[in-house]
Order: structure tokens, then C-alpha cells, then sequence
């Protein structure tokens, strides 16, 4: 058995977790833990406070308790908005705070990008123009091209929570480029994890969502990969180990 933890801001998408558990099909457990997120906003300030030290490391001691062997901040906002240094100090705390590696879902979304050959990524967020801004400027810091951004003016993710299908493809297509590998979806509060087949097989190239990459992220660091291709192309990379 590999125990996966996750720290998840407030509640709002957070059943893609057992639906992605469900999906990879092999002894994994995922234990996802909601943070106090303070006030509910895209906007900087709000997204610097619910990353913060205090609010992340509340919830450590109960993933802890649960014997996971890694621990991921699953929020791409609360953590790039710290910029690539900010939040690598951000991940160190949190694997200081918990005794076990360490990652965060913007640091998972470079990885993962890696991972599948995509050097040139689009990225298609539910995020104000400046903060989806903040997140391109990450990903360039950390070794990835965007080739186009494209934000939605969503401010909570309560309303993110309610988009369906059709709302989550609308947006995949308004940021796709012809040049770009594979499209970004970065926001933890999308539901994804039952949309992934039918978004790479509409748009017909890689598709990145942030609770998917976060439960990639958290196999990386206790070096498992698990073939499950209901999880889209990044869950079909060689070489495989399944259970």
C-alpha cells in the first residue's frame, strides 16, 4: 500500500480524489485534509494568506497521524503565487513540518510537463488575467515555454466548482495554440479527474489538470508510477509499475 496525503483548500472539488483512487486501480490511498482558506478569492493577497505557513502546517499532524509517506499542497494558486523561490521555501516548510517529502501542485504541473515531452504548454485558467499571469511567469522560471494564457475573471472557486464539461472544454479551446504540446488547466477547484479521455481526445493533444497532477506528483516522490490511462496520457508514460 502507498499512502498519499493532500492538503486541500477549503472544499470544493476535492471528490475528484477518491474518483482519481478509484481510477488508478492498484493499492494506493489517497487522504486528503481541507485547509482554512480565509477569505474565498483570486486575488493576490487572499492567495498569499491561504498558502501561508500557519494555515498549511494545521493540517500536517492529522496526514501524519494517517501514515502517508509524502504530503502535496494541492492548490496551484497558493503556491505559485509565491514565485519559484517563495515556493520552493514554501514546500521546504511543509516537508520540515512533516517529516516526509514534499511537493506542491504548481511545482507538480513543471514536473508533469516534463514528464510527457510538452516544452511549449498552454495554459487555460478560471483565474483573473493577473494571476493567471503569475502563474506563466512560474512556469517559465522553472524551465517551461507559454505560448498563450488565457484567463477566465473567475474569482472563487465555489463558482469554479459548479463548471461542467462543457465549461472546462470551452476554456481548454480558448487557450489552445497550434504550437503548444499540451493545454494547463490549473486550478485545484475544476472538477477533472472523470473528464480527462474525452478533453484529450476533443483538443487531440495532452491535457494537464491540477488535481491530476497532484496525485502524479505525490507517486513521483515515493517513486511509484501507476498505468491508468482514464487518467489521461500523463498516467501512460513508461516505464510502468503497477501493483
Amino acid at each position: 500500500m502507498t499512502s498519499l496525503g493532500f492538503l486541500y483548500p477549503g472544499h470544493s472539488a476535492e471528490d475528484d480524489y477518491p474518483r482519481i483512487e478509484q481510477l488508478l486501480g492498484s493499492d494506493v490511498r489517497l487522504t486528503v485534509v481541507h485547509t482554512d482558506i480565509g477569505e474565498d478569492a483570486h486575488r493576490v493577497d487572499a492567495l498569499l494568506e491561504m498558502g501561508s505557513a500557519h494555515r498549511l502546517e494545521a493540517g500536517v499532524e492529522e496526514l501524519r497521524l494517517a501514515g502517508v509517506e509524502a504530503v502535496v499542497w494541492a492548490c496551484t494558486s497558493g503556491s505559485f503565487v509565491y514565485g519559484l523561490q517563495g515556493a520552493h521555501e514554501q514546500v521546504r516548510g511543509l516537508a520540515m513540518a512533516a517529516g516526509l517529502p514534499a511537493s506542491s501542485t504548481s511545482f507538480a504541473f513543471a514536473h508533469a510537463a516534463r514528464e510527457i515531452g510538452a516544452t511549449r504548454v498552454a495554459i487555460g485558467a478560471t483565474y483573473p488575467d493577473d494571476v493567471a499571469a503569475l502563474f506563466a511567469a512560474f512556469l517559465k522560471e522553472a524551465g517551461t515555454e507559454v505560448v498563450a494564457v488565457r484567463g477566465s475573471g473567475v474569482v472563487t472557486a465555489a463558482e469554479v466548482a459548479g463548471w461542467d464539461y462543457d465549461q472546462v472544454l470551452a476554456l481548454a479551446r480558448a487557450a489552445d495554440r497550434p504550437d503548444a504540446e499540451a493545454i494547463l488547466l490549473p486550478d485545484t477547484a475544476l472538477h477533472t479527474a472523470s473528464h480527462l479521455p474525452a478533453l484529450e481526445k476533443d483538443l487531440a493533444k495532452p491535457v494537464l489538470t491540477a488535481n491530476q497532477v497532484s496525485v502524479w506528483e505525490a507517486l513521483r516522490l515515493t517513486d511509484r508510477r501507476v498505468n491508468a490511462p482514464e487518467l489521461g496520457t500523463l498516467f501512460t508514460r513508461e516505464p510502468i509499475v503497477q501493483a
